[in-house]
């Protein structure tokens, strides 16, 4: 078998042959009339009107017999086999011989027949070369060994399997019934910065990134959020936004450094009203892309019916990590129970986080059906509004142990929210490069008045992967975040 390199080089030989007929392989125009899709819907009327179809695509498939050749051209959308015939074509038979490969893109002007097998195939009258690939095709990329060569090169991934290929336009078809859904439900589109003074809204370690006209530190958002609020304080009532945000952390089974998010707020909304919302809207995304409400994912049966499960915070603590009394524990006491369960802790780590680590790790996973986690641990949610001393009125969504949605009732007193940013700063100076910056310019905007409102997070790539059922969230990237080769 021929070295990539010898293959190459051929290609390359055959392209010099082009140019030396005067032929361009890569003009800029095609004559395309119909896709492939439409010609296979039209077929009939097509074939009984002997009506000339132009049709452009890439080569899949080559078949030679004597001095007829077939072929199978798919445009992305669909694929046609097509019959190129030497009594028909002459010398334009020939160089499509002895210069066409699997891989090029082509155009063919011909006419509509069936084969004795009652194959839709189309007899070629004219053939243009559109793009000469230099490269071939892989022969047996479902068996990759190395997966991440998938990851690496998408493109060849696209063309190649069809599952993923349908994997991404469905993910396209959820971000606009997203978008669908909380249209209809009065909320109005935003866009906010990506590149922010100070990086907030989530406790999580930014991107750094320099301005040299301004000469100053610019951060790749976290999230959203303290732009989104600063709307609310200008009067929108109802307001979302899906974008990208960016998160230094590493890189696992449902983590990439670069992400999609949406997030949504409704003012004189609490944490019940938006509970009630998620669970509508969750309702309805089962009801388009599941079947009569139940999907699968990872070979379990997920429901979704009225009335989602709302279990706190504590308690999931006291079912799955045996911890009694969380109130009772100590922030070392706690720390001594994460250790136990294979946890690291750090000294700057507080009790709320360590509880955290340990929910995320022991606890989250058994929690199959769609199930609402409220009153979280204040001290790891510094922009929600109190419920108690102790615990925050927030909640995380979580169906099949993925965190899908995460929200809570909106701090709206300034004095709080300052003296939350100092508890915050007091970590950051201490160790904590997670905890969330004192934004003077948002607490300003506070003081003017912000309405009570209710926010929801909602990861979009984890919505991909539970409704396309798939358990690593690159592949649901188009181009996930990798270490170069």
């Amino acid at each position: 078998m021929s070295s990539l390199e010898e293959i190459r080089q051929n290609r390359l030989e055959k392209l010099k042959d082009f140019k030396d007929k005067k032929i361009d392989p890569y003009p800029a125009v095609s004559g395309r009339t119909f896709l492939i899709q439409e010609v296979a819907d039209k077929f009939a009327s097509l074939e009984k009107g002997k009506k000339k179809v132009v049709i452009s695509g890439r080569i899949m498939a080559k078949r030679e017999h004597g001095k007829s050749t077939f072929i199978d051209i798919e445009d992305g959308g669909a694929k046609i086999q097509v019959y190129f015939k030497k009594d028909i074509l002459g010398d334009d038979y020939d160089l499509f011989g002895s210069n066409a490969d699997i891989g090029d893109f082509i155009e063919v002007e011909g006419i509509c027949f069936k084969t004795k097998k009652n194959e839709n195939t189309i007899e070629v009258l004219r053939w243009s070369m559109l793009s000469k690939s230099v490269r071939p095709l892989p022969e047996k990329w479902h068996g990759l060994q190395d997966v991440e060569e998938r990851f690496r090169k998408r493109y060849l991934d696209l063309v190649m399997n069809k599952d993923i290929r349908s994997r991404f336009l469905k993910r396209n078809e959820i971000i606009k019934e997203l978008r669908a859904f909380l249209g209809s439900n009065d909320f109005f589109e935003v866009e906010t910065p990506m590149l922010q003074h100070i990086p907030g809204g989530a406790l999580a370690k930014p991107f750094i990134t320099h301005h040299n006209a301004l000469d100053i530190d610019l951060y790749l958002r976290i999230a959203p959020e303290l732009y989104l609020k600063r709307l609310l304080v200008g009067g929108f009532e109802r307001i979302y936004e899906i974008g990208k945000c960016f998160r230094n952390e590493g890189i696992d089974a449902s983590h990439n450094p670069e992400f999609t998010m949406m997030e949504c707020y409704a003012a004189y909304w609490d944490e019940n009203d938006m509970m009630d919302f998620v669970e509508k809207m969750f309702l309805a995304f089962a009801k388009k892309f599941g079947l009569k409400n139940e999907v699968e994912y990872e070979g379990k049966k997920i429901l979704f019916k009225k009335g989602f499960l709302r279990i706190k915070f504590k308690d999931v603590l006291k079912q799955y990590a045996l911890i009694g009394d969380y109130e009772a524990e100590t922030r070392d006491s706690l720390a001594a129970r994460a250790r136990q369960l294979g946890i690291d802790t750090a000294p700057r780590e507080s009790k709320g986080k360590i509880a955290d680590e340990i929910y995320k790790k022991v606890c989250r996973v058994h929690l199959v059906q769609p199930t609402f986690i409220v009153d979280h641990p204040l001290d790891i949610s510094p922009l929600a509004k109190k419920k108690n001393s102790n615990e925050a009125r927030r909640f995380q969504l979580i169906v099949a142990g993925l965190e899908v949605a995460n929200g809570f009732s909106e701090l709206n007193d300034p004095i709080d929210q300052r003296g939350r940013f100092e508890e915050q700063e007091k970590e950051r100076v201490g160790g904590e490069e997670e905890a969330h910056r004192t934004d003077e310019d948002y607490l300003e905007a506070m003081e003017y008045g912000m309405p009570p409102a209710a926010g929801l997070g909602v990861g979009i790539d984890r919505l991909v992967m539970f409704l396309t059922d798939v358990k690593n969230v690159r592949e649901v990237f188009l181009f996930p975040t990798m270490r170069p080769k």
